[in-house]
């Protein structure tokens, strides 16, 4: 689950190092059109995630990979061959479009085996690997840049996706069960959908997911300036990026060594307050000019870090009711996080203007919108212990 998660991330990181580079190349003038590249794919998987839910809760797990994979690997290929920009970022939103099941059906295998907080501990520990692929691969990317070009780096999209894809037809089970396929008919897809985003104790989680992520993804399509010019640091991008990741792996990890013991909501409703206590810090911080490098990177991975503990809990929580729909649960939840991060996303990195100023107080937005559609759902109630069991009815 983490390597098929991991080929989303690797196609996300992989180009910060080359978007000022690509983006001159093909003669793309604003400064932040750049972002476009890492936004149309993000935008792509947020659209593309309503459907291969549904497509696996009828024909199985494996059936929705095997055609994410091949779409993965063909369309890099495509993108290493394009020479104009526009069309890069048509093939760039296809690719996130159909390529969404990669994000959408790990969930659900997961779901299909256990429900709760040992969910959210097993998927801590697939979010704790997959974060290296953010860790390692501005580094890798820079690489492949500077001795191969930036079309390369597509071309190493298309090797990884077909390792995986290898991997996945010869090791990975089927897990969906006989008793739980459901009917491929709209009616049956919007009901199911329809329970899995209006249930009163899930949306919350879903949209203040979306928030919080929103602003990570205003991050990361900003970050290569951020790095590059805010601090002249360009040259180090890749280590300082993957410094500011490196938070979320220990909070991962850390969250699945606790989260049995304390609960799912306990940690995260926890990890929530003290993201938006960060993110005063982090606007105190970008209002002082000039910035230290120093405190950006530390408080960003503080930030990061809560986003560790916040990330496999939230889904955790918002997947619990719907065991016998978990892929078109995992879509049509997916399918909201990933479209409203997108969009926030690219709204944040828009505000970019030389200082981290936007991207802080965006964060601060985001976190306290959060808090206020968590206490929706927890009816005014944070810090529960709910113990339940996988729904089996």
């Amino acid at each position: 689950m983490a390597l098929l998660m991991s080929l989303q991330a690797f196609g996300i990181d992989a180009m910060l190092p080359a978007l000022g580079q690509m983006a001159s190349e093909m003669g793309a003038a604003d400064g932040n059109s750049r972002q476009f590249v890492i936004g149309a794919y993000f935008l792509g998987g947020g659209f593309g995630a309503f459907f291969p839910g549904a497509f696996a809760d009828r024909f199985g797990r494996r059936p929705v990979l095997a055609t994410a994979l091949i779409a993965y690997i063909t369309l890099s290929l495509a993108c290493a061959l394009v020479t104009n920009y526009t069309a890069l970022l048509v093939l760039r939103l296809v690719q996130g479009v159909l390529c969404a099941g990669l994000s959408v059906v790990p969930a659900a295998i997961v779901r299909d085996h256990v429900g709760g907080d040992r969910m959210a501990r097993l998927m801590s520990l697939i979010m704790m690997i997959f974060l290296l692929v953010p860790i390692l691969a501005p580094a890798i990317g820079q690489g492949i840049m500077y001795l191969l070009g930036w079309r390369a780096i597509f071309g190493a999209m298309a090797v990884m996706g077909t390792l995986v894809g290898a991997w996945v037809w010869l090791r990975l089970p089927e897990t969906l069960q006989d008793e739980n396929v459901q009917d491929i008919r709209a009616p049956t897809i919007l009901r199911n959908m329809g329970r899995a985003l209006w249930d009163r104790g899930a949306i919350g989680y879903v949209v203040g997911s979306a928030l919080v992520f929103g602003s990570l993804f205003g991050f990361l399509n900003s970050s290569q300036q951020l790095i590059a010019q805010t601090f002249g640091m360009g040259e180090y991008f890749a280590l300082i990026f993957g410094g500011a990741v490196l938070g979320m792996v220990a909070a991962n990890f850390t969250n699945s060594r606790i989260v049995e013991r304390f609960g799912a909501r306990r940690v995260s409703h926890t990890a929530l307050f003290v993201f938006i206590a960060i993110a005063i810090a982090q606007l105190v911080s970008a209002r002082q000019q000039p910035q230290s490098l120093a405190e950006f990177i530390v408080l960003m991975s503080l930030s990061m870090a809560m986003l560790g503990f916040i990330g496999a809990n939230f889904s955790s929580i918002a997947m619990q009711p719907f065991y016998h729909i978990a892929g078109a649960a995992s879509s049509a939840q997916t399918a909201v996080r990933m479209s409203t991060g997108a969009i926030l996303g690219a709204v944040i990195g828009n505000l970019y203007n030389g200082t981290s100023v936007p991207l802080a107080g965006s964060m601060l937005a985001c976190g306290l919108l959060a808090l206020a559609v968590v206490l929706f759902s927890e009816h005014g109630k944070l810090f529960r212990r709910v113990n339940r069991e996988p729904e089996e009815t």
